[in-house]
């Protein structure tokens, strides 16, 4: 073989890893702008690549649960998200947000749960868990994945999302129910995301999940808007019993997890009790 045309054959050999790289990370960018799922067929025009060469890619991809594919569309799968929460957790929280999930951890003795939304999506993902001691808790892998209508952080998202949004999720979203306790009636869910952004806080009782309860309030960002929320998970017996002191516990820790000088509308800000030391009868602890 002449020295020119083995260069040239080496030269593509070593091109073609970047080159099914660059496409790997083409298909995840295109798949995931099309929440509903793109064809091979406008993946291929997309990307401008071969459906033969594609499907190389596609296949393995779908084999290991990172994109999804049925009715002839491929959409992003569950290992997808996994990554992507995985890949968000790593970066090193700000100091206040995780000194107040340890706070809260610490004191409410359940597990708490940093979640994020995907608009895209439509989900929302657990992405730093903090999990209860107790011997019976409320345990989710970080990158776990829920449904925005059913889920409290979901809701909780949700409701602080603009008015565009969560009407385009409503309309086109299929509410179906996970346990006999989801809500998929549309206008009850309209009043219940209401109720949410009017009170800053959500509430589930096995709505998504048998037996488990969750209660979550937003984290405010600098500039006032709401992508991520913490999530306080429980065993639903003892999270009914112990509501009232959860969810006081859950506004203070996302008030101390919210980036200074931000936070909700004045209606928004819960009533502060007094402190321990002024009120009647209290014991220096």
């Amino acid at each position: 073989m002449p020295a020119a045309r083995a260069h040239g054959r080496e030269a593509a050999e070593e091109a073609a890893p970047p080159r099914a790289l660059g496409r790997t990370l083409g298909i995840f960018a295109a798949v995931a702008a099309a929440p509903e799922g793109l064809p091979l067929a406008e993946l291929s025009a997309a990307l401008g690549s071969p459906k033969s060469s594609l499907l190389a890619l596609l296949r393995p991809l779908a084999a290991e649960g990172f994109l999804l594919h049925a009715a002839g569309c491929y959409r992003l799968g569950p290992e997808a998200f996994r990554l992507a929460a995985a890949m968000l957790a790593a970066r090193r929280l700000p100091e206040q947000l995780r000194a107040a999930m340890e706070w809260l951890a610490e004191r409410s003795g359940e597990t708490v749960i940093l979640t994020s939304i995907d608009r895209e999506a439509g989900l929302v993902v657990y992405a730093e868990c903090i999990d209860s001691r107790q011997p019976v808790r409320y345990v989710v892998p970080p990158g776990s994945t829920r449904p925005l209508y059913c889920s409290a952080a979901g809701r909780l998202l949700l409701a602080f999302q603009d008015e565009a949004f969560r009407e385009h999720y409503l309309e086109t979203t299929p509410l179906r129910p996970l346990t006999p306790l989801t809500v998929t009636d549309r206008a009850a869910l309209r009043g219940i995301l209401e109720r949410t952004r009017r009170d800053g806080i959500s509430v589930t009782v096995g709505e998504t999940v048998r037996g488990a309860a969750g209660c979550a309030a937003p984290v405010f960002d600098a500039d006032g808007g709401v992508s991520r929320a913490l999530l306080l998970g429980a065993p639903a017996d003892r999270f009914e019993h112990e509501m009232p002191r959860l969810a006081a516990l859950l506004r203070e820790a996302a008030a101390r997890a919210s980036e200074r000088g931000a936070g909700p509308p004045a209606t928004l800000v819960p009533h502060r009790r007094k402190p321990a030391s002024q009120a009647k009868g209290a014991r220096a602890s």
